[in-house]
């Protein structure tokens, strides 16, 4: 069998060579090729548009796919897996995506053409939790600029979704002395929080009520999708932090600047830099901040991890059929 994995400037290629040793070793026939960009943002860019508008939006350049009519697997991180794709692919039989979103897999395609697509959830799950306590410490502290700032020890972190992520960005803050409520309306069995010391709460208003660090693991979907907005933030107690590592659309941005324009005392932090990020830096300065570029799960950690994941599915659903991960079933 062959397969193709295409590395990127996230998923580097000899990340990508690292993490499927695995399949090499079974026999499987490994071509490692790179999806180029100029830069990291360029990068973003195309997988901006790929979140928001499906993977026909973005079309990988034809040389990538030059000589792959016998390719049975293929990987990948970001480039997009579109009807262009799946033609130049005529033999493919599965599609291993390193993150758990697969917004640039056109499933519909696949489907259609008997393709099983799977993910690899949770293996950056730590590497989001670090980053989110760091940006706790980071706004607590004024940006690591002059001036009084503050402890975590003490305070009060509220989990918005109590999964892989929330779970260690929970266990992680009662490390620091935080005092950890949570709130997740799809885990109604009260153990699961009790077992790692964490208040439940039963409703999103009492969670937001009682956290002095908010910090949110809540997917994009048509529900969550501008659900945070000003009620909730300005429920939030005095000198409250949100702190997103989880999707840029799930913010009602407009809802957010007004209640930082009339809380002055409230932070905003995020990876994921919002549509109007100039006007709220512009706005309220240090009481906001945006990275560059999303970067939750940008870690060497990470990324190999994804890869060893996604070996170890191909290898299984090879030689047991298990399709565990299988997001097309």
């Amino acid at each position: 069998m062959k397969c193709l994995a295409i590395a990127d400037l996230f998923i580097n290629a000899a990340m990508m060579e690292s993490g499927l040793k695995a399949l090499r070793d079974n026999g499987i026939e490994v071509e490692v090729r790179e999806w180029s960009h100029g830069s990291v943002e360029k990068l973003q860019e195309d997988n901006l548009r790929v979140e928001q508008e499906g993977a026909e939006a973005v079309a990988l350049p034809e040389a990538l796919l030059q000589g792959t009519d016998d390719i049975d697997i293929l990987i990948t991180q970001f480039a997009p897996v579109n009807t262009a794709v799946f033609d130049k692919l005529p033999k493919l039989k599965y599609v291993g995506v390193l993150r758990g979103g697969v917004e640039n897999v056109n499933l519909q395609v696949a489907n259609a053409r008997g393709v099983e697509v799977m993910n690899t959830p949770g293996q950056n799950s730590n590497a989001v939790a670090e980053l989110a306590l760091a940006m706790m410490i980071f706004m607590s502290r004024n940006r690591f600029t002059p001036g009084t700032g503050s402890e975590l020890l003490g305070k009060t972190l509220g989990i918005h979704a109590y999964g892989h992520v929330g779970r260690l960005v929970g266990r992680k803050g009662k490390a620091l002395g935080m005092e950890v409520v949570a709130y997740d309306p799809f885990i109604t069995d009260p153990a699961v929080f009790e077992a790692d010391g964490v208040r439940k709460v039963d409703s999103v208003e009492e969670l937001y009520k009682c956290s002095d660090f908010l910090s949110l693991h809540i997917p994009a979907t048509a529900e969550t999708k501008g659900s945070i907005g000003y009620d909730l933030v300005m429920s939030m107690p005095k000198g409250a932090t949100l702190v997103n590592t989880a999707r840029k659309e799930v913010i009602d941005e407009e809802g957010l600047m007004r209640a930082l324009t009339e809380r002055e005392d409230l932070k905003y932090v995020t990876d994921i830099a919002a549509g109007i990020q100039p006007e709220l830096d512009e706005k309220f300065g240090k009481r906001v901040f945006a990275t560059p570029k999303k970067m939750g799960a940008e870690t060497a950690e990470a990324n190999i991890n994804a890869g060893l994941a996604a070996a170890r599915q191909v290898i299984d659903y090879l030689t047991t059929g298990n399709t565990r991960f299988q997001v097309n079933k």
